[in-house]
């Protein structure tokens, strides 16, 4: 190969690395407006004072459609912009002190809820791709809940940890910030692999 040959290789080379990386950082940066504009829909509830949204549905969605690494990124770039000032978090909330208060640990486990979430459906879809016909459709609803339900216990688990820390009582800290939620976000579960399912062939391009 002469060098003009291998100056047009090169060129040609960066260029579909250039086409490929441009929908991946569309889709982290649309990501991130997804879950901040779920942050709006806030609910108070007055046994305490994590509020009711549509983060953690938003959160594992965006997981699910982008992949465990866009899933991530895109929930690091939220949580940044929110960190900034930006009133992206619940309510039109922003400012660095929220990742240090009563809603912080949720928020600081949102990358790690989006990145299992994307990295499981990955898994799964894998799977199914080896498997025909009724098999393919089962394990593929399978792996969506329970990639689902992956990323919604780490957003828990997350929040509890926080809550403990910060109340002083890990019991106290289950009651106000697992229990008022777990019917609802059962259902944001199924909602979320609905979604995904019916997305995430669509994004393929841009995991």
């Amino acid at each position: 190969m002469n060098p003009g040959e291998v100056g047009s290789a090169a060129r040609a080379g960066g260029a579909t690395a250039g086409t490929r990386l441009a929908p991946r950082i569309l889709g982290v940066v649309i990501g991130a407006a997804l879950v901040a504009l779920a942050a709006q829909v806030a609910v108070p509830l007055s046994i305490t004072r994590v509020p009711l949204t549509l983060q953690p549905l938003a959160v594992l969605v965006v997981g699910g459609l982008l992949g465990a690494a866009g899933g991530a990124s895109a929930l690091v770039l939220y949580l940044a912009a929110g960190a900034s000032g930006l009133p992206v978090f619940a309510g039109g909330s922003g400012g660095a002190l929220h990742l240090l208060g009563p809603t912080g640990g949720y928020l600081l486990a949102f990358p790690v809820a989006a990145g299992v979430t994307g990295w499981l459906c990955g898994r799964a879809g894998g799977q199914a791709g080896r498997r025909a016909g009724g098999q393919a459709g089962r394990w593929a609803v399978l792996g969506a809940l329970l990639a689902s339900a992956a990323g919604m216990l780490v957003i828990h688990a997350g929040g509890w940890a926080q809550l403990a820390i910060l109340a002083g009582d890990p019991g106290a800290a289950f009651r106000l910030g697992f229990l008022p939620f777990f019917a609802n976000d059962l259902i944001k579960v199924g909602l979320a692999a609905l979604l995904i399912l019916a997305l995430r062939p669509r994004f393929r391009a841009i995991r």
